[in-house]
């Protein structure tokens, strides 16, 4: 019986190690990178247990074809940035993350790593 529940115990810390290291690589490296123009329309801290900063940002032109871009941001100092531009048109880059197994580290696969101003398209129409 006491071999069994070695055995047990063994297999168990194996699968814990194993997720372990699988989150740590999902959320090291990077599937891909890129960037994104729009209008940062929304941006809050969520969750019950694990409070993570989400946002979206609005691409497309604003009368029609707009598509919206949800995100992550996992640094509280880029949060504060992010959070300063709502309403205003932004450019962000970003990393996507695949296949983390929990969204206790973030809501969506995009994670933001920086954020400027861009300009505002609509004013080159209205002149």
């Amino acid at each position: 019986m006491a071999s069994f529940l070695r055995k047990l115990l063994l297999v168990f810390f194996i699968l814990i190690i194993l997720f372990v290291l699988y989150t740590w690589l999902t959320l090291s490296y990077s599937y891909s990178t890129g960037s994104r123009a729009g209008f940062l329309q929304k941006f809050s801290k969520r969750g019950w247990v694990c409070k993570t900063w989400e946002g979206e940002l609005v691409t497309g032109s604003m009368l029609g074809n707009q598509e919206k871009f949800s995100f992550s941001v996992r640094d509280d100092e880029l949060a504060k940035m992010v959070s300063s531009n709502i309403g205003k048109r932004v450019e962000i880059e970003y990393n996507q993350h695949v296949g983390i197994p929990t969204n206790c580290f973030a809501e969506t696969e995009y994670f933001v790593n920086k954020i400027k101003g861009a300009p505002d398209i609509r004013e080159g129409i209205l002149q």
